[in-house]
Formats: C-alpha cells, structure tokens, sequence
C-alpha cells in the first residue's frame, strides 16, 4: 500500500477540456500537484501537451514566477514572439515583473510532458500582448508591462494555424 502523500499525475489529471472562455481551442492536460496536495504557496503541474497544442496563449506575470522543466518530447518555447527549440532536460525561467511573454507550443508529432512551477498569488496580474480584446474582459487583473519588442510569430501552434477552431 502506498503512502498518502504519494500520488501518480495520472491518478490527478484533470480532463482534456482546458480552454479560455469563448473558444474552442484546447491546451494542455494538467494534473494538478499543488492543489492535490494542499500546498499553500507553489503551484505544481504536470502537463501533457498533445501535437498540435499550446499550453495557453502568450502572456506574461506581473506577480509570480514560473518555472517549466521539459521531461519529454521537443516543444517550442515561446518567448516575446521567437520560437526556441526545446529538449527533455532542459529548463525555463519566467521572474515576475519582467513582461517575457511566454507559451509551450508541440509543433511535433510526439506528447510532450512538461513539470510546471510557480508561486499562487491570489489576483495575479497578466497581460496577452497578442490578444488586447482578452485584456479589457480581465479587468483589474490586467497589467501593463515594461514595454519589450515582439518579433514576428503569431504565437499559434502550426496544426492550429492551418486549422483554426475559433
């Protein structure tokens, strides 16, 4: 018999139905640690990422960081309108306050498994620099960051780019 305080992520996963109000779009498949265990102040997820899906839509943190550890399959990471190749192994910091825009995106044919840390701070403040209309139904959660230059991609997974669903 196993301890209490032990668990699987797939004996936690949430269902396949994470999205923002409004779309259709789908994102990852998250088991949920922090909440499971009760843990206070460190939010912990293990994530799924499916081919052709994005963790959220690219946004940045005024008030909490975020760490995320690929341990499996090849994602691009995301970072203020540039795409970055990722491997299992290596790792992704976010400090708060700093307005890196940032998402997960699988262009590839394989899952992708990612260990996602940040701190719960209630009433974080976010912005989408790709989505203002999403901004102003936030209301006081938005927040306007150090101004920091996009580069060109469009924050979309290539499957859903070619198929959109909203």
């Amino acid at each position: 018999m196993s301890h209490p305080a032990i668990i699987q992520p797939d004996a936690i996963r949430d269902a396949d139905d994470s999205s923002y109000p409004g779309s259709r779009e789908l994102h990852g498949i998250g088991a949920n640690f922090g909440q499971h265990f009760g843990l206070q102040r460190l939010g912990i997820h293990h994530e799924l990422l499916p081919p052709g899906r994005r963790t959220s839509r690219p946004h940045a943190e005024a008030d909490e960081e975020e760490f995320v550890y690929v341990l499996s399959g090849a994602p691009d990471v995301w970072l203020d309108g540039e795409l970055h190749r990722l491997q299992p192994g290596e790792a992704v910091g976010f400090p708060a306050g700093t307005g890196l825009a940032h998402t997960f995106i699988n262009n590839t044919d394989e899952m992708v498994t990612l260990l996602v840390v940040g701190e719960k701070v209630p009433g974080c403040r976010v912005h989408y620099p790709l989505h203002p209309d999403y901004n102003q139904t936030i209301g006081e959660r938005h927040w306007t960051p150090p101004a920091r230059p996009l580069g060109p991609h469009d924050g979309l997974p290539d499957a859903l780019r070619a198929n959109p669903v909203d």
